[in-house]
């Protein structure tokens, strides 16, 4: 896909955004129908989404680069976690936590999804979904264990447990199934499931858009912790991982998805956890939001580099 393109496909979605901040503006979208359009994106559209990135055919490449995916996704979690501890040395107390969570845990279902299957389509969302396995399985293990310290080994299962029952990675299971057997879903079953997946990039903004008009970004905008939050969000965490994959001279479609999911901005989980957790409520959101709107500006920079 050619640059401008691309371009026009992260500013569409902002654009959308616009839609969640008019609805809630105007009461159309309140707390509790946002919370109901989340639970439709996570457990339906987002694991269609998945399903129908896997209705190709499968040549040796294909399974080569699913295998690879698993190891770089995993190696880019572990960067990202020593990355980050290094990076928010100088932050103190519960806004380090924030931030350390904020810089491990991506956007990659609200964005990052949408995002690959602009540039790249079915494939790469397909190799996102493989890093979707590990977002799942970090952020209900080292993501509570941030917020909450060291977790019991019941919990910790307890929590692993709930993890690898997402919906997002039922569907993951599913295309694998589907990859291995060389299955193929019935065409009305397919273009059905595609439909509703192609309303995940959409839905998405207008959430992120709701989410954004309930946070009061000006009283924050003395704090320099949020200012340097935001570059290693967007800026130094994208370089270090774009120079990882230079050293290891590998620009292919499986180190670019990994990029530009390990690149997003902060995980809506990020609010959510400070708000369950009480560590920061305000703090917590202000990132999310302000991580994303300026991420409009950052994405499209990403990917004239990497792409």
């Amino acid at each position: 896909m050619e640059m401008p393109t691309i371009i026009k496909s992260v500013i569409s979605l902002f654009l959308i955004m616009l839609v969640g901040v008019y609805g809630s503006k105007k009461g159309i979208i309140d707390d509790h129908v946002n919370r109901g359009l989340t639970k439709i994106l996570l457990d339906i559209t987002l694991p269609c989404m998945i399903i129908t990135s896997f209705k190709f055919s499968y040549d040796g490449g294909v399974k080569s680069n699913i295998l690879k995916t698993f190891y770089y996704s995993l190696a880019v979690y572990i960067i990202l976690i020593i990355i980050s501890k290094i990076l928010t040395v100088p932050v103190k107390n519960q806004k380090r936590t924030i931030l350390h969570f904020a810089n491990v845990f991506t956007n990659t279902g609200y964005i990052g999804f949408p995002i690959l299957n602009a540039i790249y389509g079915a494939e790469a969302v397909m190799y996102g979904s493989i890093f979707n396995i590990f977002f799942n399985i970090f952020l209900w293990t080292y993501g509570i264990i941030i917020f909450k310290g060291r977790m019991e080994k019941q919990e910790l299962i307890k929590e692993l447990l709930k993890a690898l029952r997402n919906p997002s990675l039922i569907a993951v299971y599913i295309g694998i199934i589907m990859m291995l057997l060389n299955l193929k879903l019935p065409a009305v079953v397919l273009t059905s499931a595609n439909s509703i997946g192609t309303i995940t990039g959409p839905l998405s903004m207008i959430i992120v858009g709701v989410l954004a008009t309930k946070v009061n970004i000006k009283e924050h905008l003395i704090d320099w912790t949020l200012y340097y939050g935001i570059a290693m969000k967007l800026v130094l965490i994208p370089a270090i991982l774009y120079f990882v994959s230079l050293l290891i001279r590998d620009r292919s479609i499986v180190s670019n998805t990994v990029i530009i999911l390990g690149s997003m901005p902060a995980a809506a989980m990020t609010s959510i956890f400070s708000d369950s957790f009480n560590v920061k409520r305000e703090y917590g959101a202000v990132v999310v939001v302000a991580t994303t709107l300026l991420s409009i500006f950052t994405i499209p920079i990403l990917l004239r580099i990497i792409i």
